[in-house]
Formats: structure tokens, sequence, C-alpha cells
């Protein structure tokens, strides 16, 4: 396409003949982010409007290179500010670095701060003040903050449906308190770490907040029973992933209530809750049959045969477990596989530490799934590659097996 500087003598130019809606229609069809690069290469009003209609940016800068950005892109929607893991000894965005955000993107949706260590409270006041229609913010390991900042953003953000406080330790159940007066419409929040947070505070939280499809109190060490009831009630119809990481408060009275209420539930972990016993994981199983896709219940040392049998049974759907270290389990888990009509959709199962899980088990599983993409089987004195090769025992092709701990694991059950 030519420019007005180089359109041939007599041609009409295409910057006369359209309009910006016109262009801004043009630009909308193109859907490679390089391709809508190259269009604002052409000439500065194709810049222009490139930019102002430019919805998601990765950035690090400073306050004047982020008021210059406010300018250019006008109607931004998604601002990705976090860090990597590996930068997190730098500060990064700064409590001032916000205030220009909060003034400069009216229109943004989207707000990621994770591993921003160096913002606190009154940077938390500025996007709370400023930005109205914010829908999903991620200040995970955020570590300075605390309830005053997340209050007001509580009470700002009237539209947030997403809000990840993994790491805040200082956050208590005034944050939960302020999410259900003000942000009835809450689908998403992470708690992992969040170890002042207790069960008079989810349970203030899902009484304004019915419709969260997504807890996570993973390490929450005052969440029990109480809690986790009130969200399985509350949330009946919504709650399809809860994450109970070693809270060793839960016990059976949680998985029974999840049973009775949460009919949609997809993903649960309750790792290393050393309470829970069979008899609320085989109702669980029967209740979510259809839709439990992910289970991991590593270092449920009360788990028995009885539990994984059923589990394996009953859930259709199942597609990652965990069971390590549950050291009960035998082959004998695995014996109702035989008489199962259909294939198994398994593609992740992680049986490390299971000690009395031999060959002749993976055998039995493996005749009944065809879909297995990662197992692992470390420290099981009884199923070492020798002994698979010496069963004949034959994976899916697309399956890497993990014997000694080299393999990445996949994350799923995150």
């Amino acid at each position: 396409m030519a420019s007005e500087a180089q359109a041939p003598s007599g041609a009409a130019c295409i910057n006369d003949a359209l309009t910006d809606d016109e262009l801004r229609s043009v630009l909308a069809k193109l859907e490679s982010e390089q391709d809508k690069e190259v269009f604002g290469l052409v000439c500065k009003r194709w810049l222009h409007l490139q930019s102002t209609e430019r919805k998601k940016l990765f950035a690090r800068a400073g306050p004047h290179m982020l008021r210059r950005m406010a300018a250019r892109f006008s109607r931004l929607q998604e601002l990705d500010l976090s860090q990597s893991i590996s930068r997190s000894f730098y500060p990064g965005v700064t409590d001032s670095d916000l205030s220009v955000i909060a003034d400069g993107f009216r229109c943004l949706r989207v707000l990621n701060l994770q591993n921003c260590k160096g913002i606190t409270d009154k940077g938390m006041v500025a996007i709370g003040s400023g930005l109205s229609s914010l829908q999903y913010l991620d200040v995970s390991y955020c570590r300075k903050l605390t309830d005053k900042g997340l209050i007001v953003v509580a009470g700002g953000c009237p539209n947030l449906l997403s809000l990840h406080l993994t790491g805040c330790r200082l956050v208590t159940d005034e944050v939960l308190q302020a999410l259900s007066k003000n942000c009835h419409d809450l689908e998403e929040l992470g708690l992992q770490g969040c170890t002042n947070v207790s069960d008079s505070g989810i349970t203030d939280l899902v009484s304004g907040c019915p419709g969260i499809k997504f807890l996570d109190v993973n390490k929450c060490s005052n969440i029990g029973d109480v809690g986790i009831s009130s969200v399985s009630e509350a949330c009946a119809s919504s709650l399809k992933t809860l994450k109970l990481l070693d809270c060793y408060k839960i016990g059976d009275a949680s998985i029974l209530s999840l049973a009775r209420f949460c009919k949609n539930l997809e993903t649960l972990i309750i790792g290393g809750c050393r309470d829970i016993t069979d008899e609320s994981i085989q109702s669980l199983a029967t209740a979510c049959e259809n839709c439990l896709k992910n289970l991991r219940m590593d270092w449920c040392l009360n788990i028995s045969n009885s539990s994984l049998s059923c589990i394996l049974a009953q859930c259709r759907n199942l597609e990652a477990l965990d069971i390590g270290c549950c050291d009960e389990v035998t082959d004998a888990a695995f014996e109702r596989l035989s008489s199962r009509q259909t294939e198994l959709t398994l593609k992740v199962l992680k049986v490390s530490n299971c000690p009395k899980i031999t060959v002749a088990g993976i055998r039995k599983l493996l005749d009944k799934c065809n879909s297995l993409e990662y197992l692992d089987v470390r420290s099981c004195p009884q199923i070492t590659k020798a002994n698979c090769d010496e069963a004949g025992l034959r994976f899916p092709d697309c399956c890497k097996v993990n014997f000694t701990g080299s393999l990445s694991e996949p994350d799923v059950l995150l």
C-alpha cells in the first residue's frame, strides 16, 4: 500500500478514500500480531490507528515511558508488568508507576503485577481509585500488600472477576469481607499461602460471591471443614476448581459436602490432607463421576485400594490422578478395571512412593488406558525400567515414564 507521499500522479490516495472507521475495520480483520505491526508501518496515520486499537501490552517501563504509552495506546485493555521469578530480586513496578497507570489507562480490564515486590498499599489505592473497569488483577508475591490497599481495590473495582493474591501473607479476612460486599461477580480467587485467612472469611466471601468457579487456598492452614462446607453449599452450581494442598484441618466433612452439593467439580487438590478417608472419597467419586477430571491426593495416608478402585471405575472423564505416598495402595486397586466397558481417559498418573504397587498393577492399567502421556513411578521399588522391560509392558507411544525424576512434570496437577 502506498502512503500519500508515494501515490502516483493522478491516482487516488487510499488515505483520501478511506475513513478512520474503515481503516479500523481493515485492522480488525488482521489475525496475527505481526500483521498488525506491519499495518502500522504504512504511514503515521496508520501507525496512530494501530496504536489506539491495540488491546494487549507486555512492558517494563518507568513513569515517563508509561505516560507515553498511555497517550499512544489509549484503548489498551490488558497490561502485563509482571516480573519473572529469575528477576524477582529487582523491584520492578513502583507505586508511582501504578499512579501513572491508574491515570492513563482508563480502559484497562486486565493488570498483571506478579512478583512486583516493590509495590505497596499506596499503589493499590491508586488502582482502586482510578481503574473502575478492572476485571482481572494478579498481585501474587507482592508481599508488602496489606488489607488497606486491597480493600480499596475491592471497593473501587466492582466488576472484578479474578483476583490472585498468592504469597500475600499479610492479607486477612477483612479483604474477603470487602470482596463479598462489593464484587458480587467474582469468579476466581487465589489465596495460596495467605495463612491469616480463616473459615470466617471464606464463609463471608461466598455469602456475597456465589459464582466462584476457582478457589485456591493451598497452604492456608487456618481453613477447615466449616469454611469449605460453606463454599460447597454457596457455590454449588459454579465451583469447578478447588485447591486445598496442605490444609491439614480439612477432613471428610469437606469432601462429603463437595459430593453432596458440587456436581460440576472438575479439579480437586487435597494433597497433604491426612484426615481424609475412603468413605468421603468414594462418595465424591460417585457424585462427580461425569465431571471430575483432575484429582490430587498425595500424602492422604488413610486412602486405600477401595478409594482408588472406585475412582478409576466411576470417574469417566478423569484425566489426571496423583496418589503419591499413599503407601497402603496395592495392585488390587486396579482389579475392577478389567470389568470396565469403556477405555480410561487418563493422561497423567502419579504413584510415586507407593511401594506395594507392582508391574502387574501397571499392566492392568495399560490394558484399559491408551491415552496415558505421563506416568510417575519414582521410588516404587517394584517398578523399574528393567522390570517393565522384562515383563514386556508396552506403554503408549506418547507416554513418558518417570523412573528416576529426570523427566519434567506436566502442569496438569499444580
